[in-house]
């Protein structure tokens, strides 16, 4: 039996970018004081709700920022622009029933860090002291711990676990992972495809992705008996970032190995040129991938058919499951009033809107950043109106460990899969219940269950 926390969610590999020495001076570690001191405060009044001296508060409006990467994105992927349409989306939706408590939600601010200036923005954010909280979606965050110095509520794309943990003020779309841990969903992966010979693939710059890609093998290792006896024949932790020389010879080893599945821990555009030399040596018939960032239907289209038959995790309720009485619904309705495409990071910027809306709710009369981030961490069961599994934030903002696997693991440990056929992205499993779901509380193997989060 396993003792480790999963990790195969590499949740975008954009986090690589802080390793690669480039940006060493803007990328402070951050420590597990979890500060989040407030700079505010609030008195209750009579009718519309309570009468706040918070920054970015008015007596019609509660005002943020948000902080993310447009320009110098190596990836070329719309971030910054995409995330804050999801956050405007949602703000419009709230703001037509009425906001919270008569007040309505303005995104104020759109700050384009340049990669790596996250915390140059953090600290004009701090200094200009004229919004309540921040959302980021950065590639490089850091400007995180100055924002919990400044004891700011920071709501984020969840992609960067070291930086989220311990930070009681931080609230990524998804909470800290364990990077080095065996999970269940890769060999799941294994399973459904009848896979015999397993590769793992991760980048050499960087520590998440050398995490993930051993994780991968440890997990197919660890679990192998219970799927039907696939073997790992192929690691490579060390493949150069960009793939400046192609990747011919590991493909080539993979073929001379007979790997039948590649469990990547590479970001989409690699992914499009591991698909080609699959190609162009005759076996990409022969080989499936599992995907941890090519969620990205524009992207798939223009590849021309060349992920057909892959597997893409999915960090939260895929755009194809059925909406259910989740707000998959709300979300697809207001993107497309405002114009807006239906994006990765669209519903990362929804998510953490809701995030907001959620806590801001909890508080009540105390709107105060402090009142805000202590009501949030009470909150044991959300789920973004169906859009996640279950996060307790009472307990999840630091990652699981090795020595303790459940102390901070999720109620239900779930992953979402889709699949490429066509060229486009069909559920795996139940549309209607599209999280594939093991207990939380061992990481022994069981047959998952097909869940719903409302």
């Amino acid at each position: 039996m396993p003792t480790t926390k999963p990790s195969f969610r590499l949740r975008h590999l954009l986090a690589l970018l802080a390793l690669l020495g480039l940006f060493a001076a803007a990328c402070g570690n951050s420590d597990d004081s979890g500060k989040s001191g407030s700079s505010s405060s609030s008195t209750a009044s009579s009718g519309g709700g309570a009468a706040s001296t918070a920054p970015g508060v008015s007596d019609s409006e509660i005002k943020f920022a948000a902080i993310g990467t447009n320009s110098n994105n190596p990836l070329g992927t719309c971030v910054l622009d995409c995330y804050a349409q999801g956050i405007k989306a949602y703000f419009d939706w709230r703001n037509s029933e009425g906001g919270v408590d008569g007040r309505k939600l303005v995104l104020s601010q759109t700050l384009d860090d340049e990669l790596s200036k996250n915390q140059e923005k953090a600290l004009e954010v701090i200094s200009a002291n004229n919004v309540f909280g921040v959302f980021n979606a950065p590639q490089v965050p850091s400007g995180w711990q100055a924002l919990s110095d400044a004891g700011i509520p920071n709501y984020v794309w969840g992609i960067h676990s070291v930086e989220e943990s311990g930070k009681a003020n931080v609230f990524p779309s998804l909470p800290p992972i364990c990077t080095t841990c065996t999970t269940r969903p890769p060999a799941y992966v294994a399973k459904l495809v009848g896979a015999k010979k397993v590769a793992t693939l991760g980048y050499g710059v960087s520590q998440n992705s050398k995490e993930c890609a051993n994780a991968a093998a440890d997990s197919i290792k660890e679990y192998s008996s219970d799927i039907g006896g696939t073997q790992v024949a192929y690691v490579n932790d060390n493949v150069q970032f960009g793939l400046p020389n192609g990747i011919g010879p590991e493909v080539t080893a993979m073929k001379d190995a007979g790997v039948d599945l590649v469990l990547s821990c590479l970001d989409l555009n690699a992914m499009k040129t591991l698909a080609q030399e699959l190609q162009r040596q005759g076996i990409a018939d022969q080989v499936t991938m599992m995907h941890s960032n090519t969620y990205n239907q524009e992207f798939v289209d223009q590849a021309n058919g060349l992920f057909d038959g892959d597997y893409v995790q999915v960090q939260f309720r895929p755009f194809e499951a059925d909406p259910g009485d989740s707000s998959l619904g709300q979300f697809k309705e207001w993107m497309g009033k405002n114009g807006s495409p239906i994006t990765e990071l669209g519903m990362i910027g929804w998510i953490n809107a809701d995030m907001a809306y959620t806590g801001l709710k909890a508080a009540g009369d105390d709107l105060s950043r402090q009142g805000v981030i202590d009501a949030t961490n009470k909150i044991t069961d959300y789920t973004a109106g169906g859009l996640l599994p279950t996060i307790d934030w009472s307990r999840q903002h630091n990652a699981p460990t090795e020595a303790d696997p459940t102390t901070n693991a999720p109620p239900k440990d779930c992953m979402a899969f889709v699949k490429v056929q066509d060229g486009k992205f069909v559920m795996v499993g139940d549309a209607a219940k599209p999280w594939t779901c093991w207990p939380g509380d061992t990481r022994a193997w069981s047959e998952p269950v097909p869940t719903d989060f409302q």
